[in-house]
C-alpha cells in the first residue's frame, strides 16, 4: 500500500514540475497573435515548445476552444475539442470545430504531451473572426465625396498613352454621429477606405497603422481592417471620423508633380461597419450610408509619388468631435466598390525617428537638414510662425556639389508642402504618402537658433520617421568582420524600407511590386522577420494581376505596363517564376501547404503560358540577368546571353511544380512536368553547354551557376563547371559580375559546394563594385546598382543576397535535407577568411535557433541552441589529431567524419562544443 501511495505522489508531483519546464509559447493564429478580423473559415493553428530538459519531442496534443472565457478556464471546449491527438505537429494546425461564425471572438489554448510527460494547459490565446460573406456587412455601402467618371476610369495604366485627363481630386473627411445609452460588451469596426484612410474616434486616431489598408488590384481586391473600439467608444453621444487619401488607387495627373504612372481606379471613398454588442444581449451596427456627412479636408493635395499638401487654415477644429455643426457639410454619395478581404498581413507603422545629424544653409536661403540613414519615411514637422506662412520640404537621397538636394534619381518634383495656421506650435505629418530619403531641403523656413533677419517660420524641429511592415524581427547577426556586419546593415535597410504592403524596388521612384526580388531575396528576408502572411498576400496579387492568357506580369499588384522595348518589361519567366516558388517556400520554410493548394491553378495557368512562349524548349524573352556588371552602364542582361536565365528558371518551376503535384495528391500532373522537364533540359544543354571548355554560353557566372544550382549540368560535368566559376572570379581579382537573377544563385553554388572561402574573398572588400564599395561611397541602404551609382536608386531591394549566406553560411543555420519549418535543423558554420566569431540566431516557427561560435590558434568553440519539437545535425571543424568536448550537459552522437567536419547529430536544448589539439 506504502509503495501505491509513493507512486501516487510521484505522479502528482512530477508531472506539475515538469509542466513547469515544459512550456507552450507563441500562440498564433493564421501566423498572427491574437488577430482580429480573421476570414478563414478554418484558420491555422501554431505553437512552439520552450524546455529545459533536453531531446523534447512532441508525441501527442489537445485544443480546446470556447467561445467563452468560462468554458475555456474550466478546461471546456464548446467549440471544439481535438481531445488527445498523437501527433508531433505544432505548426499550421487546421481548425476542425464547430462552424465559425462572423464577428465572433474564440478563444483557444492547447497542452502537449513529449517524450519527457505532459505539459500545463497555455495561456489563453483569442482570434476573432472578420466578415465572411458580403450580407455580413449589414447593408454598409461604399460611400464617397464624389465620382470619377467612366471615361477617365483605368485599371490598368498604359505607359506612353496620350494623358488628358489633369484633374486634382478632392482629398475628403467624413463623419458619423452615434449615440450609446447601454453598457458595450464588444465594439468591433471593419472599414476599408480607398486608397487609404486614417480613423478616428471622438478625436482619437484609431490603431497606429500607417497607409491602411494595404495596396491591391483594386479592380479585383480591397482589404478591410478591423479594430476592437471596447474601450473607445463612451456613454452618449460617439464620432466616427475617417479622411481618405490617394495611394495607389487614383494617382493625380499634376503636371507639376513627379508621377511614375497614372491610375485612377476611382476617386476615394469608404465603407464601414461597426458591431455593437451590448451586455443585455442586444446588438446595433453603424453602418456607411447617406446618413454621414462629408466635406474637403485640409489636405489639398496627395500623391503616392508627387508628395502631399496640408492647409492648416483649412482644418476644422472637432470636426470628428460631439456637438460639431456639420450642417454645411453634404451628404455621402453611394458608390460602387471592389470585392473586399479582410487584410491578414501586419500593417505599416512607425517605427525609428531619425533626427538631423547637421544642418547647413545652401542657395536662395534654404537649409539641408542631414538625417544621417536613407530609409522609406515620412516627415514631421514642428514650426511656428505667422498665419499663411509656407514651409515647401524636398526629399532627397543624394546631394549636388552645393550642398543642396537632387532628385534626379528617384523622380521629381516631389515634396511636402504645409501652410501656417499661426497658432503657436503646429505639427504636422502627411497621412498618405512616404518616399525614400536621407536629406531634407527645407524652403520658407529657418531652423531653430539660426539667424533669422527676414522673420521667417522657425522650424523648431524636423524628422524622419522610418515606416514599414510591422512584421515580427526574428534574426539578428553580428561577426568579427566589421564590414559584414555593416553590410548586414546596409542590406537590412533596404529590406525594411521595401517592406510595406508590398515588397517594393524601391521607396521613392516606383513603389512598385516587381516579382523577381520575392524569390531571389525571399531567403534573406525570412532569415529576418516573420513574412509568411505578407508572402501570401503577394501571392494573392500575383493572381489579381494574371492575364487571361496566364501570363504572370512582372509587377503585382500591375498598375502600369510599361512599354519600353515591347513586353521586356511585362513578360520576363525570372519574375513571373514567383508564382511558382513562392508557394513552395512558404510550405518549405513555414509548412504551409495549403499556399500551395490555393494558387496550384494560378501556377498551372503560369505554366501553361511559358510552355507556349518557348521556342524549341527556350525561353529567350525578357530582361535576362537584369543589372549585371558589364562593359555598359547597367541595365538589361549583357553578360549573359538571352534565353539562359529564362529558361533554367523554366526548368526549376518544372521540377518544383511535379514535387508540388506529387505533394497534394496529382500524379498524373507530376509525370506530365517530369516529362517536359526533361526536354527542357535536353534543349538547354544542346543550345548553351559547350562540352570542350565546360561552360555554359558565354562562361558569366550566371550562366555557369545558374546551370550548376537547376542541377540541368550533367553530373559527370558539375565540378569542371564549379571550377570553371571559381576560375572566373579568381581571373576578376575575386570580383563578382553576376546581377540581379544570377547573385543569388552564385551564392548557393558556392556555399553548396564548400566554397564559403570565395564567398568571403568576393565580399571582404570595397575597391570593387559590390557592399564594401557601396559602404566606401557612403551609402546607408542597399543601392540599385553594385557599383553605388549616383543616377540610380540608393535604396534598392534587390541585390541583398549575401544575407542570406550570413545566416546559413557564416552563422551556418540551414534546413537539412527534406525538412519542413526548420523541423530538420543542419548547424555548419563556415569558418572562412579572417572571421574569428559570429553570433547569429533565428526564430523559426518551431522556436529559437542560436549559433554562437568562436575560434582561436588552438581551439574552435561552438554554442548552439536547438528548440524542442526538433532535432539537429552539427558539422563541427577538425583538422588531424584534434578531440571533441562537449561542456554542456546535452547528449550527443558522432556520426562519421566527412573530410574536415565531424558529423554530429543532437536533440534539442542548447550544447556546448569545443575542439581543441590533443
Amino acid at each position: 500500500m506504502n509503495r501505491i501511495l509513493t507512486a501516487f505522489l510521484f505522479f502528482v508531483f512530477a508531472f506539475p514540475t515538469y509542466g513547469q519546464q515544459l512550456k507552450i509559447v507563441d500562440l498564433t493564429c493564421e501566423y498572427r497573435t491574437n488577430p482580429l478580423g480573421v476570414d478563414v473559415a478554418k484558420p491555422s493553428l501554431s505553437w512552439k515548445l520552450q524546455s529545459s530538459q533536453y531531446n523534447v519531442l512532441q508525441s501527442a496534443y489537445q485544443i480546446i476552444v470556447a467561445d467563452n472565457l468560462g468554458d475555456l478556464k474550466s478546461n471546456k471546449g464548446n467549440i471544439w475539442d481535438s481531445k488527445k491527438l498523437t501527433s508531433n505537429q505544432s505548426i499550421q494546425v487546421k481548425y476542425n470545430g464547430l462552424k465559425l461564425l462572423s464577428t465572433k471572438k474564440y478563444y483557444w489554448k492547447v497542452k502537449v504531451w513529449d517524450n519527457k510527460g505532459l505539459s500545463a494547459w497555455s495561456k489563453t490565446s483569442f482570434w476573432q473572426m472578420g466578415l465572411l460573406s458580403i450580407t455580413d456587412w449589414k447593408g454598409a455601402h461604399w460611400i464617397a465625396y464624389n465620382k470619377i467618371t467612366d471615361s477617365n476610369q483605368t485599371d490598368l495604366w498604359v505607359d506612353g498613352k496620350k494623358d488628358t485627363f489633369k484633374e486634382n481630386n478632392i482629398l475628403p473627411m467624413f463623419r458619423k454621429s452615434f449615440g450609446v445609452t447601454k453598457s458595450i460588451k464588444k465594439a468591433t469596426v471593419f472599414i476599408a477606405g480607398l486608397g487609404h484612410f486614417e480613423m478616428n474616434l471622438n478625436g482619437q486616431k484609431v490603431g497606429d497603422d500607417f497607409l491602411a489598408p494595404g495596396w491591391t488590384k483594386y479592380d479585383k481586391e480591397a482589404l478591410y481592417v478591423t479594430y476592437d473600439l471596447t474601450k473607445q467608444i463612451k456613454a452618449g453621444e460617439n464620432v466616427i471620423g475617417v479622411m481618405l487619401g490617394n495611394g495607389f488607387y487614383y494617382v493625380p495627373p499634376i503636371s507639376s508633380r513627379y508621377r511614375k504612372l497614372k491610375s485612377a481606379f476611382g476617386y476615394p471613398k469608404m465603407i464601414c461597419r461597426l458591431a455593437i454588442e451590448y451586455t443585455d444581449g442586444t446588438n446595433e451596427n453603424i453602418i456607411s450610408n447617406p446618413t454621414w456627412k462629408t466635406a474637403p479636408s485640409p489636405i489639398t493635395f496627395s500623391s503616392i509619388y508627387g508628395g502631399e499638401d496640408h492647409n492648416a487654415n483649412l482644418e476644422q477644429k472637432g470636426w470628428d468631435l460631439p456637438k460639431f455643426d456639420d450642417s454645411k457639410w453634404k451628404s455621402a454619395l453611394l458608390v460602387d466598390g471592389p470585392k473586399l478581404n479582410a487584410q491578414k498581413e501586419e500593417p505599416v507603422k512607425v517605427f525609428e525617428n531619425f533626427s538631423a545629424k547637421t544642418i547647413q544653409p545652401v542657395n536662395n536661403g534654404e537649409w539641408v537638414y542631414d538625417l544621417g540613414q536613407n530609409s522609406s519615411a515620412i516627415i514631421e514637422l514642428k514650426v511656428r510662425g505667422k498665419k499663411g506662412d509656407t514651409i515647401r520640404i524636398t526629399p532627397a537621397e543624394l546631394l549636388k556639389a552645393d550642398g543642396s538636394v537632387t532628385q534626379r534619381n528617384i523622380g521629381g518634383p516631389s515634396y511636402f508642402t504645409y501652410i501656417l495656421k499661426g497658432d503657436g506650435l503646429e505639427t504636422w505629418r502627411p497621412k498618405f504618402m512616404y518616399t525614400g530619403f536621407r536629406y531634407l531641403q527645407v524652403k520658407g523656413g529657418v531652423p531653430v537658433s539660426k539667424e533669422n533677419s527676414s522673420n521667417r517660420a522657425i522650424i523648431e524641429d524636423l524628422k524622419g520617421l522610418h515606416i514599414r511592415n510591422a512584421a515580427t524581427t526574428v534574426g539578428s547577426f553580428n561577426s568579427s568582420n566589421e564590414l559584414f556586419n555593416k553590410t548586414f546593415t546596409l542590406i537590412d535597410w533596404a529590406i525594411k524600407s521595401n517592406m510595406v504592403s508590398v515588397f517594393t524596388d524601391c521607396p521613392h521612384r516606383e513603389k512598385l511590386g516587381w516579382l523577381e526580388e520575392l524569390h531571389l531575396m525571399g531567403s534573406s528576408v525570412r532569415y529576418n522577420y516573420d513574412v509568411a502572411p505578407l508572402f501570401k498576400k503577394a501571392l494573392q496579387d500575383m493572381k489579381n494581376s494574371q492575364t487571361a492568357d496566364g501570363l504572370i506580369p512582372e509587377i503585382a499588384p500591375e498598375y502600369v505596363q510599361f512599354t519600353w522595348g515591347g513586353d521586356m518589361f511585362r513578360d520576363s519567366p525570372e519574375w513571373g517564376s514567383s508564382g511558382i516558388l513562392m508557394p513552395w517556400y512558404l510550405y518549405q520554410w513555414y509548412g504551409d501547404k495549403q499556399a500551395v493548394v490555393d494558387y496550384y491553378p494560378m501556377m498551372q495557368r503560369y505554366i501553361n503560358y511559358l510552355k507556349t512562349k518557348a521556342n524549341n524548349h527556350i525561353l529567350a524573352q525578357g530582361l535576362g540577368d537584369w543589372y549585371d556588371l558589364g562593359p555598359n552602364p547597367p541595365g538589361v542582361s549583357q553578360l549573359t546571353p538571352m534565353g539562359v536565365t529564362g529558361t533554367a528558371i523554366y526548368y526549376y518551376d518544372l521540377k518544383i511544380l511535379e514535387k508540388i503535384a506529387n505533394l497534394i495528391g496529382k500524379p498524373q500532373d507530376a509525370i506530365a512536368y517530369k516529362n517536359l522537364a526533361v526536354e527542357v533540359r535536353k534543349a538547354f544543354n544542346a543550345k548553351f553547354f559547350n562540352a570542350e571548355t565546360k561552360q555554359y554560353a558565354t562562361g558569366s557566372q550566371a550562366a555557369n551557376a545558374m546551370a550548376v544550382y537547376m542541377e540541368l549540368v550533367e553530373p559527370q560535368y558539375k565540378q569542371a563547371v564549379v571550377d570553371n566559376i571559381i576560375k572566373d572570379i579568381r581571373s576578376k581579382n575575386n570580383s563578382l559580375t553576376a546581377g540581379d537573377i544570377g547573385y543569388r544563385y552564385l551564392l548557393r553554388v558556392l556555399e553548396d559546394e564548400g566554397r564559403s572561402d570565395v564567398i568571403f574573398d568576393m565580399n571582404s572588400r570595397s575597391d570593387v563594385p559590390g557592399y564594401g564599395m557601396q559602404i566606401a561611397k557612403g551609402a546607408t541602404a542597399l543601392t540599385e546598382s553594385w557599383a553605388a551609382l549616383p543616377t540610380v536608386s540608393n535604396n534598392h531591394f534587390m541585390l541583398g543576397h549575401l544575407m542570406e549566406w550570413f545566416y546559413s553560411g557564416v552563422g551556418g543555420i540551414r534546413q537539412d535535407e527534406g525538412a519542413i519549418a526548420f523541423n530538420k535543423i543542419k548547424i555548419q558554420p563556415e569558418i572562412v577568411g579572417d572571421l574569428t566569431s559570429a553570433n547569429t540566431s533565428y526564430n523559426s516557427p518551431y522556436g529559437l535557433i542560436t549559433t554562437n561560435w568562436k575560434k582561436s590558434a588552438t581551439s574552435f568553440e561552438l554554442e548552439v541552441n536547438i528548440p524542442a519539437n526538433t532535432s539537429a545535425t552539427v558539422y563541427l571543424p577538425v583538422n588531424g589529431p584534434q578531440s571533441i568536448i562537449n561542456e554542456g550537459n546535452g547528449e550527443f552522437k558522432i556520426l562519421n567524419y566527412d573530410g574536415n567536419k565531424a558529423k554530429i547529430a543532437i536533440g534539442s536544448g542548447v550544447y556546448k562544443f569545443k575542439v581543441q589539439n590533443k
